[in-house]
């Protein structure tokens, strides 16, 4: 008998997974791989759905959630990435200069020696998991995203920072010829590299991850390649892409938008639709590929892990 219980987060994968698809992963199973996704059956079944050949092997999430996921397409389709431009439907067609050969990770701060690692090193020393999230961004639009990656606890665990550490900071890779528009600075209200940063309780908190991936291959460039944040009970701009330092700090860092517009950005960026942005509603949000709003829900629906990190917390300051 099997006396695991599945977390609230996860989702049931027929209820997820398109259901040709749904069918040949049962067989699949059946045959005694269940541990792992690597089959050439799956694969056909992916290619048919306009998903890259599956490149990475990772232990798979199903819970019992009524979620739709959504497409490849309309994941890698619509995006925000300033670094190449601020048109959502143009990232994909410009992420071309965006090159993730021998990418390097710096980790420095309050950690026994400042280090660079090569990413795929890096990923080799960790389990990869499948997530499958809600994502909600700040402008009121949203999507459901099977991720792949590293527990950020995992992560932290690894490098075993100093207890003097409150609080883990991202840098985005800063290079002008890979990512044109931080020469060009065709929206000056951003200064880059783009920073953010969470509290050590939140990055350790089981649904933050340092995801490599979606629908079983590696990071499309438009959606941050080759390592990206997730954390889905904040607005996307929390999820910094493309990251290439990660540092242990005692103070509280300035996210990029803070910096920019502390009025309408704040440090949390906690979902929350009893917080609206000072200049439109966080109540509802609309589904990518669906007509009709539907309401957000608190904390993006991971209320029952996350609330408890706020308790005491004036979250119409704390935004």
């Amino acid at each position: 008998m099997n006396y695991f219980k599945k977390p609230s987060w996860q989702l049931n994968e027929k209820d997820i997974t398109p259901k040709e698809l749904f069918e040949k992963r049962r067989t699949f199973i059946k045959l005694g791989a269940a541990s792992l996704v690597t089959s050439s059956a799956i694969v056909e079944a992916l290619a048919k759905e306009n998903i890259p050949a599956a490149n990475l092997k990772y232990i798979k999430d199903s819970n019992k959630d009524n979620l739709e996921l959504n497409t490849y397409e309309q994941i890698t389709s619509y995006n925000n990435f300033y670094e190449f431009t601020t048109s959502k439907e143009r990232v994909k067609h410009m992420a071309h200069t965006l090159d993730t050969n021998g990418w390097k990770i710096t980790i420095d701060g309050l950690v026994d020696k400042e280090i660079e690692v090569d990413f795929d090193d890096l990923i080799k020393k960790f389990t990869l998991h499948e997530r499958i999230y809600r994502f909600r961004c700040v402008e009121g639009w949203s999507m459901v995203v099977p991720w792949i990656g590293i527990k950020l606890s995992d992560f932290i665990k690894y490098v075993n920072p100093s207890s003097k550490a409150k609080y883990i900071r991202f840098e985005t890779l800063f290079d002008d010829d890979m990512f044109p528009d931080q020469a060009n600075m065709i929206f000056p209200a951003i200064e880059y590299p783009y920073v953010e940063g969470l509290r050590m309780d939140e990055a350790m908190n089981d649904l933050a991850i340092l995801a490599v991936g979606l629908y079983g291959t590696s990071m499309p460039k438009q959606n941050g390649a080759p390592i990206r944040l997730i954390v889905p009970w904040k607005y996307g701009f929390k999820s910094i892409k493309s990251i290439a330092k990660i540092s242990f700090v005692e103070k509280e860092p300035l996210n990029t938008w803070q910096k920019s517009n502390p009025k309408e950005y704040g440090f949390y960026a906690n979902v929350n639709p009893n917080v609206d942005h000072p200049r439109w509603s966080q109540k509802t949000e609309r589904v990518l590929g669906k007509f009709f709003k539907q309401k957000t829900l608190m904390f993006n629906g991971y209320e029952k892990e996350v609330a408890h990190l706020y308790k005491g917390m004036d979250l119409t300051k704390h935004y």
